[in-house]
């Protein structure tokens, strides 16, 4: 009798050897996956940080360099380098594009009585904590003459630190028109128009409809704020 049992014992004893070997290396490999998941997720966020502050840098020094900068050159003389907000990957966003196609041509207005001629292109629509809000997109409507800029969308706004830490006029984000409905809007790379530090230089205002009813501590500072 014994000699009948004990295969069907060994038998269910192999199985269930099998079964918590299969289970463990399932635990292996979940544990694998996650851990190469949060690697790669970690790897691309240093990623993007280096990336920012590699852009920053690059403002900055441009402002350093006598050839390219923009500072009058009393200005530049004391220049130490553009004050940015630390870097926040909450405030680089992934919002949904949309077209205004029939949009009529307006004059944007500036510091100066320079009225350039801009057409509502798109909106892009996003979340920050939870909130929702919503940003115009706009195009010069002559063109420029340079290949680069020529998916090039002006994106001006204000937000509640305006006047408080970042200029009072309103900074800007450089955007592209996007081959889909995302897009990616970045304001820790926000930047502050020419006249914040020249005023010889003139500058298209923020439109009303472009205020942000939230603190973007992103980007550049106020010229000179401490």
């Amino acid at each position: 009798m014994s000699n009948i049992l004990f295969p069907q014992k060994y038998e269910k004893n192999h199985f269930r050897y099998l079964y918590r070997k299969q289970f463990k290396m399932k635990l292996i490999t979940l544990a694998l996956f996650l851990l190469t998941s949060f690697s790669v997720y970690a790897q691309t966020e240093a990623e993007l940080i280096q990336s920012i502050s590699d852009h920053q840098q690059k403002e900055s020094e441009e402002f350093k360099n006598p050839e390219t900068s923009i500072l009058p050159k009393e200005a530049l003389d004391e220049f130490t380098g553009l004050e940015f907000y630390p870097i926040n990957l909450k405030y680089r966003v992934e919002g949904t594009f949309l077209r205004t196609p029939d949009e009529k041509p307006f004059l944007m207005p500036t510091t100066t009585e320079r009225l350039p001629e801009y057409v509502k292109y798109g909106e892009v629509h996003f979340e920050i904590d939870g909130a929702s809000f919503k940003l115009n997109l706009y195009q010069n409507t002559t063109p420029s003459k340079d290949p680069e800029y020529a998916d090039y969308l002006f994106l001006p706004f204000t937000d509640l630190t305006s006047g408080d830490g970042s200029y009072g006029g309103g900074r800007y984000v450089d955007a592209h028109i996007p081959e889909g409905d995302t897009m990616i809007i970045d304001f820790n790379k926000a930047y502050n128009p020419y006249c914040a530090y020249n005023p010889r230089y003139s500058c298209p205002i923020p439109p009303r409809e472009n205020d942000l009813q939230v603190r973007i501590e992103a980007g550049v500072k106020e010229f000179g704020h401490r």
